[in-house]
């Protein structure tokens, strides 16, 4: 029987890169990504990496993150006038320092384990670790990070023994790339959804027309560019989880993984629209994008800018397209698969604690973002399948 420890460093580089690989498959974002999330100096984030032993052997890796996170961005609306009126009283009712499990900007949590471990055991043994790192950190929740539905059986085993409770995340976004021509992914496309999207990329291509480019490893100026459009849509954004700087950008030009959709004007040649695109082994992910909203609404720039997306990434050989959570009223119009993300959950205090779990339970997609709560009064049946969660007791 495995007896599993888990110890802690506090840099990617700290850890050999056979087990990056081995642990973290081709379609996955791996040693590269986290490096570079860790020397982009995100001030907000703490990164740090577990490891798993079974006796002296490596055999897993859970990256792991600890931040303060503003309560306005979990707690639905319902709730907030409460916390508002309990903020004066605490900072735990105005943010929460928390210890995450996952990456703060993967579009999904992951735990990388070497083949023949057992899960529930190795998991177990990690959660128990964490509960100590959480204290030392001074970070009184701990919190699995957005972990998608292959997970829930023994996440929800370990929330029973340990106390977790479960919160709904915002889903994840999958469109499925069925050929190697952006023709093939259109014919796949319900007709009234083919044709209203066309009918977009018609009359955006009159009223601006531009020219596509898919670069990598762009030069500084191109970043500069890039980095511009990506602020213009930080703050435009309602959900705001990290705030990525210049330097970021620059690391990730690096990568041989990265390329880059850009949309230039073609009467100026300005930049006025980019997406940052992983090609990974089958699976192009769209991780970042920027648009100019100082061009007319009428240029659908976003759907413009995931058609040369959908032709880059088709021929490129992925066979699907990962896009991300929010923004959902274009990518369901676009047909993406919702993917549903969980966070599981648990705080040192009992009393907040309770309160925590009470508000958890209140939310759902459709507390979460208002074009859910529309896609789900239009389609009840996906509605009455989201309410078959795993029981937490």
């Amino acid at each position: 029987m495995s007896v599993y420890t888990v110890s802690f460093v506090d840099s990617a580089r700290a850890i050999p890169d056979a087990l990056w690989k081995s642990c973290f498959d081709a379609t996955l974002e791996g040693h590269w990504w986290y490096d570079a999330l860790e020397r982009s100096g995100l001030e907000q984030f703490e990164f740090a990496y577990a490891i798993v032993h079974d006796d002296e052997r490596a055999v897993g890796i859970a990256p792991l993150f600890a931040m303060d996170v503003p309560l306005a961005l979990i707690v639905p609306p319902v709730w907030m006038p409460l916390f508002k009126v309990l903020g004066p009283f605490g900072r735990v009712f105005r943010s929460q320092r928390t210890l995450f499990v996952g990456s703060p900007c993967s579009d999904e949590g992951t735990v990388g384990l070497l083949p023949g471990v057992d899960h529930f055991a190795a998991l177990s043994c990690l959660q128990a670790a964490l509960v100590l790192r959480a204290r030392q950190l001074k970070a009184p929740m701990l919190a699995w990070k957005d972990f998608p539905v292959s997970y829930d059986a023994d996440l929800a085993a370990l929330a029973r023994a340990s106390g977790m409770f479960r919160l709904e995340s915002f889903p994840g976004t999958v469109a499925d790339l069925p050929g190697p021509r952006r023709e093939d992914y259109y014919a796949s496309l319900r007709a009234n959804h083919r044709s209203n999207i066309q009918r977009k990329l018609r009359r955006g291509a009159l009223v601006l027309p531009v020219n596509v480019a898919v670069v990598t490893r762009p030069e500084a100026a191109v970043l500069d560019e890039i980095f511009a459009l990506f602020w213009q849509t930080y703050e435009k954004a309602t959900t705001r989880f990290e705030r990525l700087n210049r330097r970021f950008f620059d690391l990730m030009a690096r990568c041989p993984q990265s390329h880059f959709v850009v949309l230039r004007a073609r009467a100026s040649g300005k930049m006025v629209a980019f997406m940052l695109c992983f090609l990974l082994d089958g699976k192009a992910i769209d991780k970042f994008i920027g648009i100019d909203y100082r061009q007319p609404a009428e240029s659908f720039l976003y759907f413009r800018l995931w058609d040369a997306a959908v032709a880059w990434a088709s021929g490129a050989g992925a066979r699907a397209m990962q896009s991300g959570q929010t923004g959902y009223s274009a990518k369901l119009l676009l047909e993406h698969r919702l993917e549903p993300l969980t966070n599981w959950c648990v705080h040192r205090n009992a009393l907040v604690h309770a309160v925590y779990r009470r508000v958890g339970a209140s939310v759902s997609w459709a507390t979460l973002d208002p074009d859910l709560a529309r896609h789900l009064a239009a389609h009840p049946r996906t509605a009455r399948m989201l309410d078959a969660k795993p029981a937490v007791h």
